[in-house]
């Protein structure tokens, strides 16, 4: 068998509604190709912290460190971490958990790491709508400070496993 042109006249020019909605989708196209990159930049709701390659079990004696230094108390087995205003805070993604529970200060600046050491996770800060991915092999660094007292969910928003639904942590502004 062999491919034969099209028939002659084949082809009309869109006409009427079809215009209308080819004119429509280029408009949300140019609308959305502006409004991304400005939503990042002045949104401030993405990520542009810093990212640094590292072992994941390494992170992990960089969390237990942080927890052993800073610990103040305990909520059903997991530790409550208080570090030094202007300091490094270290949050932890893990099956199917975050950890440890971060207790902040409103109006002092932190760099937060945040790292998985098993598979990729999200990171949501409810309800602040911050969101971002938490890889395994990478510190994620961002410098936050705190404005509002309250105790904020943080909620894993990529499946990660069978426990997912499950995977919450908490962070504390005092």
């Amino acid at each position: 068998m062999s491919i034969h042109s099209p028939a002659e006249g084949w082809f009309r020019a869109p006409t009427g509604f079809e215009r209308a909605w080819i004119g429509l989708a280029l408009t949300w196209c140019l609308v959305m190709s502006i409004a991304m990159p400005w939503w990042h930049f002045k949104g401030k709701q993405n990520s542009t912290g810093e990212s640094y390659r590292v072992k994941p079990m390494e992170f992990m004696t960089r969390v237990e460190s942080s927890v052993a230094a800073g610990k103040v108390g305990e909520e059903q087995g997991i530790p409550i971490v208080e570090p030094a205003p202007g300091g490094d805070v270290y949050l932890l993604a893990q099956m199917w958990r975050f950890y440890p529970i971060l207790k902040l200060k409103a109006g002092q600046t932190y760099r937060l790491h945040v790292s998985s050491v098993d598979v990729q996770h999200g990171f949501s800060l409810l309800p602040m709508n911050m969101n971002f991915h938490v890889l395994p092999g990478y510190d994620h660094v961002l410098t936050i400070t705190p404005t509002t007292r309250g105790t904020f969910s943080v909620i894993c928003n990529e499946f990660c496993g069978i426990g997912h639904h499950q995977m919450t942590g908490k962070i504390i502004v005092e």
